[in-house]
């Protein structure tokens, strides 16, 4: 897997635990500005010396100037009130359940705001977890990880070709492979 460059582009993450740390680790690596908030101080120190993110309290996240908006904390947190503060045009982070309801997936769409819907790009970590169950070797790992990339490219290219947004996309396709794979076992 080939890092991508983003040198010039600027990654807001909200919740540097585990897995934001890890983000960071990546993002910093391809060039990327940061800036973090979390609720635990000593997780946004780390962020601060470890990659040279800005910090920023967690109330504060939303309204930064950034291209991307990375959330990696607890679910929910994305609704009209944060929404109306966010300057990122796209959101594209590990946090499960991001959206607050429905309507968010509208009010989104409404501000030609790209979301990459959590569970598609969270699904490398089961990925690789089903694999080293059954015993299948890394680059079929990697192989299909790498897949996640398509499957994004196709939740975008229907939702501009319809009136969906791109979490209503995603449950379509996830309906339709569910559909296709109980169907082949019968």
């Amino acid at each position: 897997f080939k890092c991508p460059d983003l040198t010039g582009l600027t990654v807001a993450v909200q919740g540097v635990g585990n897995v934001g740390l890890h983000l960071c680790h990546y993002l910093k690596a391809a060039g990327a500005q940061l800036i973090v908030s979390d609720i635990f101080a000593d997780n946004v120190d780390i962020a601060v010396k470890k990659y040279g993110a800005k910090a920023v309290s967690p109330d504060d996240i939303y309204a930064v100037e950034a291209d991307v908006f990375a959330p990696c904390a607890m679910g929910g947190t994305l609704n009209q009130h944060t929404l109306s503060q966010l300057k990122a045009k796209i959101i594209a982070g590990a946090a499960n359940n991001q959206l607050a309801n429905v309507e968010t997936q509208q009010l989104l769409r409404a501000n030609n705001v790209l979301y990459a819907p959590d569970y598609v790009v969270n699904a490398g970590g089961i990925i690789d977890i089903a694999y080293q169950r059954n015993g299948r070797d890394e680059a079929a790992i990697k192989a299909h990880i790498a897949s996640i990339g398509a499957t994004l490219t196709d939740i975008y290219q229907r939702a501009e070709h319809s009136d969906l947004s791109t979490q209503a996309v995603a449950d379509q396709i996830a309906q339709e492979r569910l559909s296709n794979n109980l169907h082949c076992e019968n």
